[in-house]
């Protein structure tokens, strides 16, 4: 065993010599380079993966004043309806386990919810919370759409030209509230009118302001009517019914966004 192991040292050892002597004529220079872009390389690659594995774990609930954002918020923390709220005028935030996984023996991971106030005058809170999303729900009324389809659209065309929303391309769910009521709109209808009022919005908002955030982006493909496949981030639409508990989608999208 010996005297095979002192063979191949043998072997390899003029390989080595030959090895060193060309090390040596490599300038100094040229070493600390590749090491250079060795460590980088590697930083990069580490940051990527860390960076994979953190998902945000809140959830932003906004839209226009009236559309059941807060009934929403009860309903995802503990189930109930909470008939009688009234509008809010300040966020609500709170962190907790989705009421329909409560019962679950698995670990849940809890979930940070946050009811935006849909009032004009408080809509720039939204800002605040950006930076941790790691989604939005749009909610729209699907009862009284039409009378609000343009403000409804103004606000979400801010939210999906908004610097913090394209550059970490946040998903947005557009939920049709109140699905439940016989005259309540669909949300094919919704989607068709919201898409045709962001059209024409884009035609009137071709001047970029550089003291409006939300102006930063826009939409669309030039010379395509716009549809919402051609935002810089996801885009789907969904249908609930706070008032019943109907808020199966909502969960769906949640999950698919906070890590479990």
């Amino acid at each position: 065993m010996e005297e095979m192991l002192e063979q191949w040292k043998n072997h390899v050892k003029p390989w080595l010599n030959i090895a060193e002597q060309k090390f040596r004529t490599i300038p100094i220079i040229q070493i600390y380079v590749a090491i250079g872009i060795l460590a980088l390389t590697s930083i990069i690659f580490l940051s990527i993966r860390l960076f994979k594995r953190i998902k945000s774990n809140t959830i932003i609930l906004t839209g226009l004043s009236g559309s059941g954002k807060t009934i929403l918020f009860y309903q995802l923390r503990d189930g109930s309806s909470h008939q009688g709220t009234v509008t809010s005028m300040e966020p609500n935030e709170e962190t907790f386990v989705l009421h329909s996984e409560s019962d679950k023996t698995a670990k849940i991971k809890p979930v940070r919810v946050v009811d935006v106030p849909g009032h004009a005058r408080l809509r720039p809170k939204l800002d605040d919370y950006l930076p941790q999303a790691g989604g939005v729900v749009f909610v729209v009324d699907a009862l009284d759409f039409l009378p609000n389809c343009r403000a409804a659209a103004e606000y979400l065309y801010d939210i999906l030209t908004n610097a913090r929303v394209v550059k970490k391309k946040i998903p947005v769910l557009i939920l049709c509230n109140k699905t439940d009521k016989v005259t309540a709109h669909t949300k094919e209808f919704i989607r068709k009118q919201l898409e045709k009022e962001i059209d024409k919005l884009r035609a009137s908002r071709t001047a970029i302001s550089t003291a409006d955030i939300s102006s930063a982006f826009t939409l669309g493909v030039t010379g395509e009517a716009f549809t919402f496949f051609q935002c810089h981030n996801k885009v789907s639409v969904g249908e609930a019914s706070g008032l019943t508990g109907d808020i199966v989608q909502v969960e769906q999208f949640i999950r698919e966004n906070v890590t479990p």
